[in-house]
C-alpha cells in the first residue's frame, strides 16, 4: 500500500529534494501556516500539523528511506486480502506471521514500523523547528511555542457520541478496535475506520466533534532553551505532544532549535567574535573603546597606537558557558578609511606622508 499522504507534495518539493531544500520548504510553510498567524482558524492548525508531520518523516534519514520504499511499492491493495471480523479471509494473501518475514532481510520490520502491528501503545512524537535569537541560545532562556494538537472533545468526553445516544459494539471489528486488510501478498492490522479504534459506535454522533471524539486546538508552551544551545540541537519534552486516542500516555514533543544570526556577535565554539570599527585617527594614535558583551554590559578595551585593521583582542571569560567551561570574546578591529577628504585634510595628510617618507 502506498502511504496515505504524499509528504513531498505537502512540503511542495520533489522526491529527490536535498535535506537543505526540505528544511527550507518546511520553514517557509511553517511560518505561513503557523497558528499564531491566524488564531482560531482550524484549517490553518490542521495544515500546520500536516506540515510538521511531513517534515518529521522527510527530515529523518531512516524514516525517509522507509517512506520512499512504501511510495515505490504503490497501491497493491487489490492483490491482497481482507480479514473479516470473524477472522476469515475474503481473498488471497498472507498474514505477516504466515509469510515468514524473517527470511526477507528485515522487510517485516519495515512494514511493522510503518503500518504498526496490533494496537499502538505509544503515540508518535510531534517534531518541529523553533527559531531562537542568538543571545537566547548563548545565555539560555525561554521562548513561546504554539503546536497544533487534538484533545478529547469536551462535549462527549472523547466517546464520539451525542448526549443521550446509545453506544454499541462496533460490528466492523467486533469491538477489537482494529481490522486486517491486504497489502500485496501481506495483511496488516490497522485501527478500525468505523469506530476509530474505540471498539464502540454511537447511534448519533456528537455534534461538536462529528463523532471523532476529539477536537483540534492550539497549545501554547514556554520552552526552556539551555545555555550554549547550538544550531540544530534537539530537546525532547515528555508528554507534551499528541494525546493518546485511547487515554494512554501522551506523546512527546521534539524541538529542533534554529539559531538566528546576530548583527553584532558571531559564534566559534564557546568563543564569540565581533567587529568594532574605529576611525583612522584612533588607529594611528590609539584609543579606548567600550565594547558590548553578551550579557549587555560594556567592557573597556584599550587599543594601542598603530593598530591595523583585522587585529584581534581577547576579552577573557566573556564567551559562552557550557558544561562548566566558558569561552572568550574576540574583538576584531575594523578601520574606517574616509572615502573623501576636504582640501585641507588632504594637504595635512600629504605633509604627514612627506615628513614620514611615505610614498603613494
Amino acid at each position: 500500500m502506498a502511504p496515505a499522504k504524499d509528504y513531498y507534495h505537502v512540503l511542495g518539493v520533489s522526491s529527490s529534494a536535498t535535506e537543505a531544500e526540505i528544511k527550507k520548504a518546511f520553514r517557509r510553510l511553517a511560518k505561513q501556516y503557523h497558528p499564531d498567524a491566524r488564531p482560531g482558524d482550524a484549517a490553518t492548525a490542521d495544515r500546520f500539523k500536516e506540515i510538521n508531520e511531513a517534515y518529521s518523516v522527510l527530515s529523518d534519514a531512516a524514516k525517509r528511506k522507509q517512506y520512499d520504499l512504501m511510495r515505490k511499492f504503490g497501491p497493491l491493495g487489490s492483490m491482497g486480502s481482507h480479514r473479516s471480523p470473524t477472522g476469515s479471509r475474503t481473498g488471497p494473501g498472507f498474514e505477516e506471521q504466515d509469510f515468514g518475514f524473517g527470511g526477507l532481510g528485515g522487510l517485516g520490520d519495515l512494514f511493522t514500523s510503518i503500518f504498526g502491528k496490533g494496537r499502538k501503545t505509544e503515540v508518535e512524537p510531534i517534531e518541529m523547528a523553533v527559531d531562537i535569537p542568538f543571545r537566547v541560545a548563548a545565555l539560555g532562556g525561554k521562548v513561546p511555542v504554539t503546536i497544533g494538537v487534538t484533545e478529547a472533545c469536551p462535549t462527549c468526553g472523547g466517546s464520539g457520541a451525542a448526549p443521550g445516544a446509545s453506544v454499541t459494539t462496533c460490528s466492523e471489528c467486533n469491538g477489537r478496535g482494529e481490522i486486517s486488510f491486504g497489502q500485496g501478498g501481506f495483511a496488516v492490522r490497522r485501527p478500525c475506520p468505523v469506530c476509530r479504534g474505540r471498539g464502540k459506535v454511537a447511534s448519533r454522533p456528537c455534534p461538536s466533534c462529528r463523532g471523532q471524539g476529539e477536537v483540534s486546538v492550539n497549545k501554547r508552551l514556554m520552552i526552556t532553551v539551555p545555555p550554549g544551545t547550538e544550531n540544530g540541537q534537539r530537546i525532547r519534552l515528555k508528554g507534551q505532544g499528541q494525546r493518546h486516542p485511547s487515554g494512554g500516555a501522551a506523546g512527546d514533543l521534539l524541538i529542533t532549535f534554529q539559531v538566528e544570526s546576530d548583527r553584532f556577535f558571531r559564534r566559534e565554539g564557546l568563543d564569540i567574535t565581533c567587529t568594532v570599527p574605529i576611525n583612522l585617527a584612533q588607529a594611528v594614535l590609539g584609543t579606548k573603546l567600550r565594547v558590548r558583551t553578551l550579557d549587555g554590559r560594556r567592557v573597556v578595551l584599550k587599543v594601542p597606537p598603530g593598530t591595523g585593521p583585522g587585529r584581534t583582542f581577547r576579552i577573557r571569560g566573556q564567551g559562552i558557558e557550557r558544561n562548566g567551561q566558558r569561552g572568550d570574546q574576540l574583538v576584531e578591529i575594523g578601520v574606517d578609511v574616509p572615502e573623501k577628504l576636504s582640501a585641507e585634510q588632504e594637504k595635512m595628510f600629504r605633509e604627514f606622508a612627506e615628513k614620514s617618507g611615505l610614498k603613494w
